[in-house]
């Protein structure tokens, strides 16, 4: 599944494919044909398993362009566009935006397709927006596990169609296919991306990497007992020392101790020198 970090290695032109305008495009165009003759967009669009067998393979994706099978009588057709292309616009351009275009695509392409399996399966027609209201908003509360009125929504989302389907409403178990489909591929790749991603590393710290060297030969001259070394090493550390740092007090300075903070302390100088006075064999 690609990153943001793969795809910034990708060529300029594939980085700015943005399925998301030609889904909005496509809704609002869908939904115009429909306004203008219902009953005859439901006969030429609405997934039908004889229709596909004939061939008429379109069907396969057109219903989900419909925004009057939603099985809510009450909510009118231009609000159910409204919250349809604001779910797409919201959650389907951060989606897109961190899986990649081919990858979003791939999410519409299965959700419909298990949703059409479904329906072939228990020989119903499907008429209906399906895609944005369940895979987009639970693929987008998986990736945003923090924005809690999203992954509320999905719960809430889930409880309804799992309600529908337990009441034996067939039409909300094609959406259940659907939407098992699309998910359970997001899933998996999303794992599987995990576990060959490269671990970052971090990167080495210069400071860090001179105090260590300096560390080590601080207990090499204290061990030797060397008087012209320490005094060379304190000549070093004077020179090295950062004005206006912040030391740790003498009752808490443990330079003994390679303990990784003490390294990387721009009073390191400082107490280094402090610490070679402190142990330097009297003459």
């Amino acid at each position: 599944m690609d990153t943001r970090l793969e795809r910034q290695a990708q060529p300029a032109e594939t980085q700015n494919l943005r399925s998301v305008f030609v889904l909005l495009f496509v809704e609002v165009a869908f939904f115009l044909l429909e306004h203008e003759d219902p009953r005859k967009f439901a006969v030429l669009f609405s997934f039908d398993r004889g229709s596909v067998a004939a061939g008429q393979l379109w069907r396969l994706f057109s219903f989900q362009f419909s925004q009057g099978g939603q099985g809510v009588t009450f909510f009118p057709r231009p609000l159910a566009l409204f919250f349809t292309l604001l779910l797409i616009a919201l959650l389907g351009s951060a989606i897109e935006e961190e899986i990649g275009t081919w990858n979003f695509l791939a999410l519409f392409v299965l959700s419909s397709l298990g949703t059409s399996a479904v329906a072939a399966w228990l020989n119903i027609g499907v008429l209906g927006s399906l895609f944005a209201p369940f895979t987009l908003l639970y693929v987008y509360a998986s990736l945003r596990p923090r924005q809690r009125m999203y992954v509320l929504l999905s719960y809430l989302s889930l409880a309804w169609l799992l309600i529908g389907v337990m009441r034996g409403t067939r039409a909300n178990a094609a959406t259940l296919g659907g939407v098992f489909a699309s998910y359970a591929w997001f899933a998996i790749a999303r794992f599987l991306h995990e576990r060959r991603e490269p671990v970052p590393t971090r990167p080495p710290d210069a400071r860090a990497m001179r105090n260590g060297v300096r560390f080590a030969a601080i207990r090499k001259v204290l061990a030797a007992g060397a008087v012209a070394d320490i005094d060379r090493l304190i000549a070093q550390c004077d020179g090295e020392r950062v004005d206006g740092v912040n030391v740790c007090p003498p009752s808490d300075y443990k330079p003994e101790h390679n303990d990784g903070y003490c390294i990387r302390c721009e009073g390191f100088a400082e107490c280094s020198a402090r610490y070679l006075r402190l142990n330097r064999p009297t003459a």
